[in-house]
């Protein structure tokens, strides 16, 4: 099981207990950068985390809001499978796929429409979290197509996919998976590279 922290004065903990290193976008965004989410098994062993630059979206936004923009770089550890820390279960190793779906899990966690009827939230939710999954399983598929952005400078290959929500896109780099997702900023002009000291964003 995962447990997460969000973007609280003390979330800066989680991101120094990672073993891999973290990624956001270079020293050319000179907008804000904030903490987001970190994901850990059930060991305390950090295996994602998620950055935010921009806007912070919120579910008390207008996801209509085109004024609202945002990236965030989700990082995903290289992960063999493995047995969890009680030794009773099997964790599935990680793939550009885990990548895919935890930026378009997070692009539909903060762009659902609120204003949607309370009996149709759920039947809506779930089917899109489903779609989502089925497009991070199927990444060579046709809900796909190919993105090269810089990665700490080096040309670096993606599966990206737009949607009336934002976009998605999904890579690897040193050993890390790299998805990101976001809205009203153009994911064709980012470039992307290891943070060198998480404490400097915000949150921290």
């Amino acid at each position: 099981m995962e447990t997460k922290t969000g973007s609280a004065q003390g979330a800066v903990d989680g991101y120094l207990m990672a073993d891999f290193p973290w990624y956001g976008l270079d020293e050319a965004f000179t907008g804000r950068r904030w903490l987001h989410t970190v994901g850990a098994s059930g060991d305390g062993t950090v295996e994602y985390g998620s950055i935010g630059h921009g806007d912070e979206p919120t579910l008390k936004a207008d996801p209509a809001d085109e004024t609202l923009r945002f990236t965030v770089v989700m990082t995903v550890a290289q992960r063999p499978g493995r047995r969890t820390a009680d030794g009773t279960g099997l964790l599935e190793a990680t793939s550009v796929s885990s990548a895919a779906w935890l930026a378009g899990s997070g692009l539909l966690a903060c762009t659902w429409p609120t204003t949607m009827e309370r009996a149709l939230r759920q039947d809506w939710l779930d089917q899109q979290t489903a779609t989502a999954w089925e497009l991070a399983d199927d990444l060579d598929g046709s809900g796909w197509a190919a993105l090269t952005l810089p990665v700490d400078g080096e040309p670096t290959p993606f599966h990206y996919r737009e949607s009336e929500y934002g976009w998605v896109l999904a890579g690897s780099a040193r050993g890390v998976h790299l998805g990101a997702f976001g809205r009203g900023m153009s994911a064709y002009g980012l470039a992307l590279a290891a943070i060198p000291d998480i404490r400097a964003y915000d949150g921290a």
